[in-house]
């Protein structure tokens, strides 16, 4: 996953305040007859988006990210393969068929291996743990392909029994056997691994993974397990009824297409099921007040994010909302290709299998605030990444037309947030309508804790263990109408006063253009 950084840094030394049915032929393409015209729309675009990098030749779609030299990819092609069967034209079924025995194919096998019943990132890498390719997990292998390609084979077992024979329904659920004992050999602070409950997005795969694959091959240590890890992470989310990854618009998008599946596909007597329908309903709930439709973003802060404009980087929480309300009045734009990190659109045919089911749940005060920015807002709440949090984050954030100020308190064992990467975690966050475009301020995370208090107007930041060498560093989008900022005066469409105990005018500030990938 990546996403082209492109930003002024400036510096300030101190404390600061900145104020199943048929599938049917139609205009939009083969879709289910069922669907939304929005549905059919992102379902038919997605597909051509992956039909286009298919390699028939090799059974898999070539790498959509950058500079990957025509490298093929393993978790695209599993949901491109879910995709042809809810197309089911042509040869689509024996395309799939074809990509899904390759993938089980190379398969990790060895019950020795940290990696055992994960899949190969892609299939011309060497074998994982040989000297020239020693085992490095989240570089070499990556245990959360485990979930992302164990969900993808449930929802065609699930949706598609009808296009898939039996011994390959047999092999699927031999894969999903060993995906899923592999990855309970995954414990959080063990061997590299950062699987907590509070991990949200694979925590919640997992255990619908789990407990699926436990019940529908009759073992119940393994429906057990599933149902154990459930619970741990329903405990995490009633506490404030969010979710420990909190508010990111690729990840909260994973998320909700898992507790889609713990409501749809989880057994009747499940703790999932009924969880599931509650935990969905309060997630949108937050993305409600949160999203501001005028600025087609959600507010800050951003547990993990990719960029900071939702309508030039693709978050998987577009997907759902174009699904919900339409292309034109989601953040995505006409070109979905050119957005960065595009790559995760691939995602996208899953989101339109489910939307039937997912989009009846969605509160429709949600729906109507991702139509229609409800007017000047706030909101407060937390959330909680044990054990990163020495207690839960205190998010607070302030919406208008036109703008939104969104930042958290915390104090964690960690610099980074709970993923421990200041690239993705944007812990205070000013978002704004230049009049061309969108406008950012975001702060870039050096310090394990912060103090932050938003208002109508204004945004408080303390460094509560900040030494003398602390520095409050702001990324700043550029602008089209300023291309050259020399201080706070030369950012467009916001009047900025900064005070402190630091001298405001002592800035540093330089230009960032950066192609470097941030994971």
């Amino acid at each position: 996953m990546s996403r082209y950084l492109r930003a002024f840094v400036l510096a300030l030394v101190g404390s600061t305040t900145l104020a199943v049915s048929a599938s049917t032929s139609n205009s939009n393409g083969w879709c289910q007859s069922s669907w939304s015209t929005n549905t059919c729309q992102l379902f038919t675009e997605s597909m051509d988006y992956l039909d286009r990098i298919y390699d028939a030749s090799a059974g898999y779609v070539y790498d959509p990210s950058a500079a990957t030299a025509l490298r093929h990819d393993t978790r695209t092609s599993v949901w491109y393969a879910v995709g042809l069967l809810a197309r089911d034209q042509g040869d689509d079924v024996a395309q799939a068929m074809t990509i899904i025995r390759n993938v089980i194919d190379a398969q990790f096998k060895d019950t020795s291996d940290q990696w055992y019943g994960d899949y190969q990132q892609y299939p011309e890498e060497p074998t994982v743990g040989t000297p020239a390719y020693p085992p490095i997990i989240y570089d070499t292998w990556d245990p959360n392909w485990r979930e992302f390609i164990g969900t993808a084979f449930i929802i065609a077992l699930e949706e598609f029994p009808h296009l898939i024979d039996a011994d390959m329904t047999q092999l699927m659920h031999a894969s999903l056997y060993n995906d899923t004992t592999g990855d309970s050999y995954r414990v959080g602070g063990v061997d590299d691994d950062n699987l907590y409950p509070s991990y949200t997005n694979p925590s919640l795969m997992r255990a619908i993974i789990t407990g699926w694959t436990g019940r529908k091959l009759g073992d119940q240590n393994m429906t057990n397990s599933g149902e154990t890890y459930a619970k741990e992470i329903i405990e995490l989310f009633d506490r404030a009824d969010t979710l420990s990854e909190f508010n990111s618009a690729t990840y909260t998008g994973v998320s909700l297409i898992a507790l889609t599946m713990w409501a749809k596909y989880a057994a009747e007597d499940s703790v999932m099921k009924g969880k599931g329908k509650e935990m969905l309903q309060d997630t949108w709930d937050t993305i409600g007040e949160l999203y501001h439709a005028g600025l087609k973003n959600l507010a800050g802060p951003w547990d993990r994010a990719y960029g900071f404009d939702m309508q030039k980087y693709f978050g998987i929480m577009s997907g759902h909302i174009w699904s919900l309300v339409g292309k034109e009045t989601s953040p995505v734009i006409d070109k979905v290709y050119m957005m960065s990190h595009n790559s995760d659109f691939s995602i996208s045919p899953l989101i339109a299998i489910l939307s039937n089911f997912h989009n009846s749940l969605v509160p429709s005060s949600a729906v109507q605030a991702l139509k229609a920015f409800p007017g000047e807002h706030t909101v407060n709440t937390s959330a909680y990444s044990i054990p990163y949090d020495s207690f839960p984050r205190q998010v607070a954030a302030w919406l208008s037309e036109g703008i939104s100020i969104g930042a958290e308190t915390f104090n964690e064992s960690v610099v980074g947030g709970p993923a421990i990467n200041p690239s993705q975690f944007n812990p205070a966050v000013i978002k704004w309508d230049t009049g061309a475009g969108i406008g950012w301020i975001t702060l870039y995370a050096t310090e394990p804790a912060l103090n932050a208090e938003v208002g109508p107007g204004y945004l408080n930041l303390t460094y509560p263990r900040g030494t003398s060498a602390s520095q409050f560093q702001f990324l700043v989008s550029p602008f089209e109408t300023q291309r050259n900022v020399a201080g706070w005066e030369d950012i467009v469409g916001l009047d900025i006063t900064v005070s402190g105990n630091m001298d405001p005018n002592t800035l540093n500030i330089s230009y960032s253009l950066s192609d470097q990938v941030i994971k």
